[in-house]
């Protein structure tokens, strides 16, 4: 790909499970934990139009210490260290003064009483279970511990998950930019959270391919040309492949437009319209997309089918015909339930992020769109886009940009069965053997599904899929790869418990 180097082999990437080596861990700085009712606000260092959000959100009534006389010299503190350390509210007169201005900046920057008075913090998590962060696991109960006594979130384990969350890509509204198109929208806060979310899964992919699974984020040494041009790639205008002027523009056949609200399906046939795009650019030679989709483009409901023979075609043209194969992202749009996520898909949910290739789930609460990264038990960790923060200019040779508004260390998670049942999952695949690898445990999930996949897999089609257009009609007409069922051609168009898309 035009500006960057070639994508290097991870060797944590193809692990089965992997398990990190965790020596000097003891040096990583902690993260918070926060469990929320919603979808709820990041922390970042050096971002005073946010200094209000972090308040809020991360820990009750701490609103009032941030906007006190010391607010200047707390903003020169890590993030850690500004959500873990608490000031005690002031009382009387002032207490309503600052919470009037804390309400004022809060709707300045585009929010609403919602967010201010629509939360209800629950405990800390204490779970002891392991931790799946895109495709790595992480142990937090260490051998020899008191499950009953131990604090997990003190534990080496932890330390190197936040480390890991921390170094994932996030990206928030933004206000300020140019205006989009022809129209006078240069914020997208309030209706582009769908958008950023999306980002953020599509992001991990081109950090995985250019950097590895492995890279993290160090704040003590020079950042890396890869890391700043993929920040490039997503900037806030139309000189960035995926920004998100280039996203509405890209997405104008599926209902996509400034000020509105998109579900996950149209999002992304948003991203593979873009991925295909002649104007894209440096895209046209990174990585292909492919949108896995059921009968009739998933239309009539029914379980998306992964046809392995459309694949390898979908990679061979995005090339050129000058491979076999490209680096491949693939987003799966799901509905699983009408209201909530049927109970009977959440064990197939977790176990993707078990998956090497995983880059976890485009969803949230409804009608409040974050980005999923992890799992533990039954609960989501996920980044929110939900943040009001100003415009970052990121040029390519600009090493010395700040980026921290594009990095959260606060770690907030959510129930997974109360999340939208209208989601996309993703995975990367970096190579052929990687996508056989990925079609090998997606088959075994299929095997532990009891009849109801998340999405199943076929070789081929009777008859070849068209190229001017996404229909999927054929995909009822599919041979099962080895592995599966002998009935897989009539489990494709299985629609038992799935909703219109």
């Amino acid at each position: 790909m035009k500006g960057f180097p070639e994508s290097n082999s991870d060797p944590s990437h193809n692990s089965s499970r992997k398990k990190l080596n965790l020596n000097n861990s003891s040096k990583k700085i902690l993260g918070s934990v926060s469990s929320e009712a919603e979808p709820s606000i990041g922390c970042n260092k050096h971002q005073k139009s946010a200094s209000s959000w972090s308040g809020i959100w991360p820990q009750s009534l701490s609103i009032f210490s941030n906007l006190s006389s010391s607010h200047t010299k707390s903003e020169s503190k890590s993030c850690s260290s500004s959500c873990s350390i608490r000031k005690k509210s002031a009382s009387g007169k002032n207490y309503y003064e600052r919470w009037r201005a804390a309400v004022r900046r809060v709707m300045m920057n585009g929010g609403s009483m919602r967010r201010i008075l629509g939360f209800n913090r629950t405990s800390t998590s204490t779970s002891n279970s392991d931790i799946w962060l895109l495709g790595i696991c992480y142990c937090v109960a260490q051998e020899g511990d008191d499950v009953n006594s131990s604090n997990p979130t003190q534990s080496e384990g932890f330390a190197a998950f936040v480390e890991d969350f921390s170094s994932r890509i996030l990206i928030t509204y933004r206000k300020g930019f140019a205006p989009i198109g022809d129209t006078k929208y240069t914020s997208d806060v309030n209706w582009g959270c769908m958008l950023r979310s999306s980002q953020m899964l599509v992001a991990q992919g081109f950090l995985f391919h250019k950097l590895g699974r492995s890279w993290r984020k160090c704040t003590d040494k020079p950042l890396d040309q890869s890391y700043i041009e993929i920040l490039h790639l997503f900037g806030d205008s139309e000189d960035s492949p995926c920004s998100i002027h280039n996203l509405l523009q890209a997405g104008k056949a599926y209902g996509l437009a400034p000020g509105s609200w998109v579900g996950p399906y149209a999002m992304c046939r948003t991203w593979e319209s873009l991925m295909w795009s002649t104007g894209s650019g440096v895209l046209s030679s990174a990585m292909a997309l492919y949108v896995v989709s059921g009968d009739e483009d998933g239309e009539r409901g029914g379980a998306p089918v992964l046809c392995i023979e459309d694949v390898s075609r979908h990679c061979s043209e995005f090339s050129g015909g000058r491979a076999d194969w490209a680096p491949l992202i693939l987003m799966v749009p799901l509905v699983l339930g009408l209201e909530k996520v049927n109970p009977r898909y959440l064990p197939l949910l977790i176990a993707t992020f078990t998956f090497p290739q995983s880059l976890g789930i485009l969803g949230g609460r409804p009608g409040a769109s974050t980005y999923i990264l992890g799992v533990q038990d039954e609960n989501a960790f996920y980044l929110d886009p939900h943040e009001v923060q100003q415009v970052v200019d990121i040029k390519r040779d600009n090493v010395d940009v700040d980026t921290s508004s594009y990095h959260c260390n606060v770690v907030r998670h959510i129930s997974l069965d109360s999340i939208d049942p209208s989601l996309a999952i993703g995975f990367y695949c970096q190579d052929k053997s990687d996508f056989d690898d990925f079609c090998i445990r997606a088959s075994e999930l299929i095997d532990q599904s009891n009849g109801a996949p998340l999405f199943t897999i076929a070789q081929t089609r009777s008859s070849p899929k068209p190229a001017d257009n996404h229909n999927a009609t054929e995909a009822r007409d599919c041979d099962p790869i080895d592995g599966l069922p002998d009935d897989g051609a009539e489990n494709c168009g299985q629609e038992d418990d799935w909703q219109l898309l």
